[in-house]
């Protein structure tokens, strides 16, 4: 399952905070809503701070969404080291303490 939470942010940027695993039909989904937002010229960040697993769907969709100019942030550790070693664009984004996210 993925949870998909939108934050609009002031400068015409999103965020979208996922949770969960982006696998199978579910990367096929956030593909397909990122892309909306991409072609409606929003800014668009995912955050997959809270994001246990992906797929070989899942990192091709990011791979794609990457490329299209997605920002794809992540926690250092197991999923940002899959997508960096498939050439997925990442930014490593820093573990915030005494804060679940």
């Amino acid at each position: 399952m993925l949870r998909i939470t939108r934050e609009a942010g002031t400068d015409g940027r999103a965020t979208l905070r996922l949770a969960g695993s982006i696998v199978g039909e579910w990367a096929t989904l956030l593909e397909f809503e990122c892309e909306g937002l991409v072609r409606a010229g929003v800014g668009l960040s995912l955050d997959l701070a809270s994001v246990g697993f992906v797929d070989r769907a899942g990192v091709e969709s990011l791979g794609r969404l990457g490329r299209a100019g997605v920002e794809i942030r992540c926690r250092s550790g197991a999923v940002a080291s899959v997508l960096e070693a498939e050439g997925v664009p990442i930014t490593l984004a820093p573990v915030r303490w005494g804060r679940s996210t």
